[in-house]
């Protein structure tokens, strides 16, 4: 069986070697964090903090640092779980295949929450300050909840099954949030909770929310899947726990996690908005300080052995890339099934996430009097850009299964030399401006707004990528250090970036169709071309996490036709670090000496960092 709560998870990674105790006393203010970022980068066991600074409660976090790891946690029912998924792609697989689907029944009965009168998460009551008071980064605005399962129900339907359980960053102090009575809640405009606070402005009521921290492994990672809107996160964890979600009925407000470590109890007023942030995100930048909703704090439950889990997000690759993984090996087979002609779809951790998305199509308009190029795979872009969490894509490449049935969207490198061999700049870049974009990606046009660019590639090869600096051209003047990033790729060094962006158009308007430069199809202006160039992650980091299409992208002989933008030669992305970019995440060089002191010979961290 699964398990139920959270202990029973610590006690068995431990016995199984798979987690260490840290007895030292560790502050929660920023060295927690970044212990946890320099264990998960070493591939490292998951963490116990068994002393916490100033602080009653233990805390975990690394539980899910590998994707071995997350698979032995969900062991016992991710097959039936992915059986599951299989069967909704193919239901008529259950009567071809009978035993290998012999266990979906089961997982349909653990499917329905249970409801209760009582569970231990309510056998205790404290203050929001008696929480670990987690804080990731230097400057961010306060301790945060950084693994929270926020629990809202509909307004208008209320109920188990009409409830969502999503992951939204939750600020416990700062700002001009009042001590105790007051925490910041920072949700994105697509996420469901939206539905119901939309829902509950229209009913001119208070938004009853809860907060869970901890219980079963299951719970947590259901609140990151990406589920169809109108199925609830609590009937999936019980599939993935085995065992029935157990809530416990409250008169007062919504049902509580019967076996979650902590719960916060409270309303929102859908009105209200204090500056929530800035916060250390996922994309390796500050997300700013902004008006978001507060969650009035009613009451703080725990339980008697209550265990704090917790995780650091930061530049990727981090402890959420083994969520993204495990999310992808339960929904990616269910691709051809929500989006017809789409057979895969990669949101690259690398970029951010949501800046870089690739996928593979379906072309299959057999046109008899022209070229054959992008048709049906631009039908399914759009189908992808419609689509839940996809829908934050800013830019999504996406190319043809016919050209080359066995390339993995996955297998990024290989992905960029086809696309880049195939597309043709005159045609295959498609562009959405004046539209939303990620709340967290701060390179568009303001909070919330930017851009996104479709690059669609199908047909013959058209060119050879390029793998070495050609050995003469002149780069205009205040451009230097070109530096290969991958075949056919060119990061070049720019003056640094003013107020007015007019090196972008100089640079692409001083070169011409023969220059030697021309021959790589893609060409990065960037802050620093060795940087870029060092690795992959970095290429893909710099270029997709600092660029805005509708305003960072030009060309060598660029034009527009019928309101089409395309050009003729070397596409040119300026990647440079601009004034309205958030900052980048800094560690403390004094934190980093504290930690590096756990790691030295007789720390509790000797051999693992």
């Amino acid at each position: 069986m699964g398990y139920r709560g959270l202990r029973e998870c610590v006690s068995d990674l431990e016995r199984t070697g798979q987690l260490i105790r840290i007895e030292q006393e560790i502050d929660p203010n920023l060295e927690a964090a970044e212990i946890q970022r320099r264990v998960y980068q070493a591939g490292g066991p998951a963490l116990y903090f068994a002393n916490v600074r100033d602080c009653r409660f233990p805390m975990v976090s690394n539980l899910f640092g590998t994707l071995e790891r997350t698979r032995y946690i969900f062991r016992d029912a991710l097959a039936a779980v992915n059986h599951l998924v299989e069967l909704k792609v193919d239901p008529s697989q259950f009567w071809k295949h009978p035993f290998r689907y012999r266990d979906v029944p089961f997982s349909l009965l653990h499917m329905l929450p249970r409801s209760r009168s009582q569970g231990p998460v309510m056998e205790n009551q404290i203050q929001i300050q008696d929480l670990p008071q987690l804080k990731s980064w230097p400057d961010d605005g306060g301790p945060f909840i950084t693994l929270p399962q926020v629990y809202t129900e509909s307004p208008k339907r209320g109920g188990l099954m009409n409830s969502n359980l999503g992951m939204y960053r939750i600020q416990l102090g700062g700002n001009d949030y009042q001590p105790n009575k007051q925490i910041g809640m920072h949700y994105q405009i697509h996420r469901s909770i939206g539905v119901h606070h939309a829902e509950a402005i229209e009913k001119g009521e208070p938004l009853k929310v809860n907060v869970f921290v901890g219980g079963a492994p299951a719970m947590t990672l259901s609140a990151v899947m990406p589920l169809p809107e109108g199925l609830s996160e609590l009937t999936f964890a019980g599939a993935l726990s085995k065992r029935a979600i157990r809530m416990v009925r409250n008169k007062q407000g919504l049902p509580i996690y019967a076996d979650a470590d902590f719960c916060i109890t409270g309303w929102i007023d859908p009105e209200q908005l204090l500056p929530e942030g800035p916060f250390g995100d996922h994309l390796g930048y500050y997300s700013l300080a902004h008006l978001f909703p507060v969650m009035n704090v009613e009451a703080v439950y725990h339980r008697n052995d209550a265990i704090w889990p917790f995780t650091v997000v930061g530049r990727p690759p981090q402890e959420d890339t083994a969520f993204g993984a495990i999310i992808h090996e339960i929904t990616g087979p269910a691709i051809p099934s929500v989006i017809p002609g789409v057979h895969q779809v990669h949101a690259v951790d690398a970029a951010g996430v949501h800046p870089l998305l690739l996928a593979v199509g379906s072309e299959r308009y057999t046109p008899y009097d022209q070229e054959r190029k992008p048709q049906e795979i631009l039908t399914n872009a759009n189908a992808i850009l419609g689509q839940g969490q996809l829908s934050l894509a800013k830019y999504l490449m996406i190319v043809a299964r016919e050209d080359n049935p066995e390339l993995d969207a996955e297998e990024i490198e290989a992905f960029l030399s086809h696309l880049l061999e195939r597309i043709d700049w005159n045609r295959d870049l498609h562009f959405q401006t004046c539209t939303t974009m990620d709340t967290l990606d701060y390179s568009g046009t303001g909070f919330n707004s930017g851009s996104k660019l479709v690059m669609a590639a199908a047909g013959p090869v058209k060119r050879k990528l390029p793998t070495v600096l050609p050995e003469s051209g002149m780069l205009p003047s205040g451009y230097s250090d070109p530096r290969i990033c991958r075949p056919g790729i060119l990061a070049v060094k720019a003056p640094a970036f003013q107020e007015q962006n007019t090196d972008l158009r100089r640079f692409c308007s001083e070169l011409s169709l023969t220059h030697s430069f021309n021959q790589f199809p893609l060409i990065v202006l960037v802050d620093d071309s060795k940087f870029t160039a060092t690795n992959l992650n970095n290429f893909l980091w710099t270029v997709f996490t600092r660029s805005n299409p509708a305003s960072d992208i030009d060309g060598i002989e660029a034009f527009t036709k019928d309101k089409h933008w395309g050009c003729r030669g070397a596409l040119v992305i300026d990647v440079r670090i601009k004034p309205h970019h958030a900052p980048p995440l800094i560690e403390d060089p004094e934190i980093t000496r504290r930690v590096d002191q756990l790691g030295a010979s007789g720390g509790p961290l000797s051999g693992i960092i």
